[in-house]
């Protein structure tokens, strides 16, 4: 199923997941540009789910070797509201939350931020597990990539 809702050359398609949260994560991420694909994935052995989510937009955002348009889906409410939404106002109150608190994977939101600033991303929010096969495939990479206690 192709999105190409904004007609953008480059889509990217996120997802993280975690066995035991806190526990040993993973992320996975797809690239589609000009008709081919990439897959991307790695994992950590204690982790959350939120920052293996945050990670496999990060690692997709900066695999690309050139500013781009884009278009990125992501199952995650957290990436998506912070990426949009939160983080202006985080980076004004020198990153702290509406509760003056400092915020949450704060190192991961920077490297995110800088990220972003290369692209022009369209956001996407899709519902994790309900059968959309390109977040499936995320999901997947991001299983496979979680590491095994031997």
């Amino acid at each position: 199923m192709k999105h190409k809702l904004n007609n953008h050359a480059v889509e990217l398609h996120t997802d993280g997941a975690c066995s035991g949260n806190p526990g040993p994560g993973g992320w996975g991420a797809l690239l589609r540009f000009g008709g081919r694909e990439k897959t991307l994935s790695g994992g950590q052995a204690m982790t959350t789910n939120n920052q293996m989510e945050l990670m496999a937009v990060i690692q997709g955002l900066e695999h690309l070797k050139r500013g781009c348009e884009l278009d990125l889906f992501t199952d995650s409410t957290y990436v998506l509201k912070g990426a949009t939404e939160w983080m202006p106002g985080w980076k004004v109150k020198n990153w702290k939350n509406s509760s003056g608190k400092p915020v949450k994977n704060q190192q991961l939101w920077e490297r995110l931020d800088a990220a972003m600033q290369r692209h022009k991303i369209s956001w996407h929010w899709v519902k994790g597990h309900s059968g959309n096969v390109d977040n499936e495939r995320a999901d997947e990479l991001a299983r496979m990539a979680i590491p095994r206690k031997d």
